[in-house]
């Protein structure tokens, strides 16, 4: 593992230069934009940088500044993933092709811009995100910033590669089976999937029949729960609309003494997965440390049963027609997602109706191991990152193959619509990052807040970055 000696800001260390007057938004959106496109032909984090509308937003920062506005993000240069609408521009979420501009932003962007948030573009990500990797015909492969020859996983990838090379303190990413959390999880950051509802999921009502939502990706946990407050809230519209919460404020709040299960155990999925061992040696650290923070480390699983699986595969297809739809016909579609539309088609009517009716028995069953326990503490995945290249001649049972093989134990949350964070918990003997994920019960973010900065405290996990190599463009010898 190769560690940088230049250190990239937090977000936090950016909002004390902000109000110090060290610098200016100006200064940081430059920089940051000078940052993605001196790594954009190496790392490809980005599939549209924002270079004009970012320095006026930038502009108008500074005079709000100036002013006296105390926005909670006033002045900060944030990404958005490519399935997050902004106003004038195509949201592809991965797709090649001619795809109509939006006519609005999306509710998250809104709150961005009104959090004072500057935006500086729209981060790759897989076709749909159904995959745990970022690469495409629309624009490539995406590197991960800890071993090039590698993927940041997905499908929220090119957030993950964008903060983890620092360049932007935090984005925005979506989580419909670990897409924020495996992605932090392969490239040392902290990663949010919060609970169904938490963040407006506006223009649609819920994204992909209830199980994705959208999530943050940052270095640290007061980072990234900064940007969570900002962002949460919904409209009207909303299928979902859980109780407010504060999570910055619970950062430096102890969570107290708890009761947390150490899981191992994968749910059903149809297709072989194993535990790496050095990934199981990683968790059993984080048990150790939580033992040493005074909480009660016990084995336990929850009863994931048999049907969960078949209502994720409803769900999750079914929505491949939505986003189909939304694009249009102007697109040509992965192989692999034609064969799963085709599932969907199967999938969307009397299926979906009962996987859906079946939520609140999910719920109870998956639910009662918090009778016993405050916390479940699982692995993220169950491999290191793969190659970058790893899927690309896969077809669609070995792409869904190799998926289930690296990563198999975060779908079900999306399910149950319940919070999960993803923490760094060290690197392989290899030096590729290993997360692990704190899982909760419905609205259960300040606790795992909570929790996860109290680990941050003790592992200093934020202070470790890659050594910087993407600013020099790949020579032949560096290719797969």
């Amino acid at each position: 593992m190769r560690v940088s000696s230049q250190r990239f800001p937090t977000l936090g260390d950016q909002l004390y230069q902000l109000a110090s007057g060290m610098t200016t938004s100006a200064e940081l959106v430059r920089n940051c934009l000078h940052a993605i496109t001196a790594s954009q032909s190496t790392l490809n984090a980005f599939r549209v940088v924002l270079t004009g509308s970012a320095l006026a937003e930038a502009a108008e920062a500074d005079r709000r500044r100036a002013d006296g506005d105390t926005a909670p993000l006033l002045g900060i240069p944030i990404a958005v993933k490519d399935d997050v609408d902004i106003v004038g521009l195509p949201t592809y979420f991965g797709t090649v092709g001619r795809v109509l501009p939006a006519t609005a932003d999306a509710e998250v962007v809104r709150r961005l811009r009104a959090a004072g948030a500057v935006i500086v573009g729209k981060t790759n990500t897989c076709e749909f995100g159904q995959w745990p990797f970022t690469s495409g015909p629309g624009f490539g492969h995406t590197r991960n910033p800890w071993e090039r020859k590698h993927t940041p996983g997905g499908s929220s990838g090119g957030s993950a590669a964008a903060v983890a090379a620092g360049l932007v303190a935090a984005a925005i990413g979506s989580d419909g089976a670990g897409s924020v959390r495996i992605p932090a999880a392969w490239t040392n950051l902290v990663g949010i999937k919060p609970q169904r509802g938490r963040i407006s999921t506006w223009p649609l009502p819920e994204a992909f029949n209830g199980i994705t939502v959208y999530g943050v990706l940052a270095r640290t946990v007061a980072d990234a729960a900064l940007v969570l407050d900002a962002t949460s809230g919904n409209v009207a519209g909303d299928l979902h609309q859980p109780p407010q919460v504060s999570l910055s404020e619970q950062v430096g709040i102890g969570p107290g003494a708890l009761r947390i299960a150490m899981s191992t155990r994968f749910p059903f999925t149809g297709f072989r997965a194993k535990l790496h061992p050095e990934i199981r040696a990683a968790l059993s650290v984080v048990g150790t440390q939580l033992e040493d923070l005074g909480h009660t480390i016990m084995a336990g699983n929850p009863d994931y049963g048999l049907r969960l699986s078949w209502n994720f595969l409803a769900r999750s297809t079914s929505g491949l027609l939505d986003w189909a739809d939304r694009v249009g016909d102007g697109v040509t579609l992965d192989r692999r997602t034609l064969a799963n539309m085709r599932m969907g088609r199967l999938l969307s009517e009397q299926v979906l109706r009962r996987a859906r009716a079946h939520e609140a028995q999910s719920h109870r069953r998956v639910g009662a191991i918090f009778d016993a326990v405050d916390v479940i503490l699982a692995p993220t995945t169950a491999q290191p990152p793969p190659l970058a290249r790893a899927f690309d001649s896969l077809g669609s049972t070995g792409t869904d193959r190799a998926m289930i093989a690296a990563c198999p134990v975060t779908w079900p949350w999306n399910i149950l619509g319940w919070p999960s964070i993803n923490m760094p918990a060290g690197f392989t003997s290899d030096g590729l990052p290993i997360g692990v994920q704190l899982m909760g019960p419905a609205n259960s973010e300040p606790l795992l807040v909570s929790l996860a900065a109290e680990l941050e405290a003790v592992s200093g996990w934020s202070t470790k970055q890659p050594e910087i190599w993407w600013n020099t463009p790949l020579t032949t010898e560096h290719h797969d």
